[in-house]
């Protein structure tokens, strides 16, 4: 079968797959206004409101892809007792995403990421500043018990867990450590989109980083298709991986590596109108889980993050693509 019938074949069963995803939620908030002159306070523009938009982000972004590719995501996260918080329930419940899963810790805030944007005549409002709003403490013992034990009610009706690990102190290394012991004798892929923190998913099943994470963590030079092939295998082996170490390396497409030494390149589709970049590894590393889950081989898996992430970054914000437009993207191949 031609590798595009082979990865179509695949779209369809991206679907009605469960999947826990466990990690940093947070809430994306766009004002966006229109560029009318210069301020005199200060060499800054001066914007006129327009609108503002709330999106799905941090861990919560690949649960809204999990869901826009047709599966189910069961959604495990830390909220504050705040105005945020609420907002981003309804977020998620609009996008029927179940949000029992979401632990109140009052000592902290929701995870708020304010971006200020400016229209300018061009197709999309170009980023002026952005603003967060977090705490980066890690959980305490009494929020990471409520974590476990929801994670404990949900673990066996799930086939995959994936960690998204914005740094933000949910994923501690004793909360992994529970994952992996929770899952130690059921047939349940782990997966992590690690952001560089490598060292937590030793044992995981798919783990993924971009090239500077990767660049980072082994502490080395990284330029051709050789140096990443290497990197990916190093990493699959010192992690004790047991599916796929992946490295996303933005228009050079991704570096593979799986069981046995073996490393491949797959090529990310021509994209010319790059408009922005948010999102495009939380939707990569939806896809990857779900195409894994659907049976695909790890570089049907890559390609069709590829894809998906091409979708991704012709938007402004986190987007999250449907099986659909993967489906016409794919059928361009």
């Amino acid at each position: 079968m031609a590798q595009r019938d082979r990865l179509k074949a695949l779209i369809p069963r991206l679907a009605g797959h469960r999947v826990l995803v466990l990690g940093d939620v947070i809430l994306d908030e766009y004002v966006i206004g229109t560029a009318t002159r210069m301020s005199r306070e200060a060499p800054v523009p001066v914007l006129e409101y327009q609108t503002r938009q709330l999106i799905p982000g941090g861990a919560a972004n690949p649960a809204a892809n999990i869901v826009r590719l047709g599966s189910t995501p069961v959604q495990i996260g830390v909220i504050g007792s705040d105005h945020e918080a609420t907002v981003l329930r309804q977020v998620l419940q609009a996008l029927g995403i179940e949000t029992g899963g979401l632990v109140v810790d009052p000592a902290r805030p929701t995870t708020v990421k304010t971006r200020l944007l400016a229209h300018m005549g061009l197709r999309f409002p170009q980023q002026v500043a952005r603003l967060d709003k977090l705490s980066r403490e890690a959980i305490g013992p009494t929020i990471e018990r409520q974590v476990r034990a929801r994670i404990g009610e949900c673990i066996a009706a799930v086939e995959a867990v994936l960690c998204s690990d914005y740094l933000v102190g949910l994923l501690t290394p004793s909360l992994v450590e529970t994952v992996r012991s929770l899952t130690a004798e059921r047939n349940v892929l782990l997966a992590a989109d690690a952001q560089g923190a490598l060292e937590k998913y030793v044992g995981f099943g798919l783990v993924k980083c971009n090239a500077d994470e990767a660049r980072a963590y082994l502490r080395r030079d990284l330029q051709s298709d050789d140096d990443f092939a290497q990197a990916a295998i190093d990493l699959f082996q010192s992690l004790s991986l047991t599916r796929a170490m992946v490295i996303t390396r933005g228009a050079y497409g991704i570096t593979v590596a799986k069981a046995g030494g073996q490393a491949a390149h797959c090529p990310a589709p021509a994209v010319t109108d790059v408009y922005d970049t948010v999102g495009a590894g939380d939707t990569a590393i939806a896809t990857l889980t779900l195409a894994l889950l659907a049976g695909a081989e790890v570089e049907e898996a890559a390609m069709l993050a590829n894809y998906a992430s091409g979708l991704v970054v012709r938007r402004v914000g986190n987007y999250q693509p449907t099986t659909g437009e993967l489906l016409q993207a794919v059928e361009a191949l």
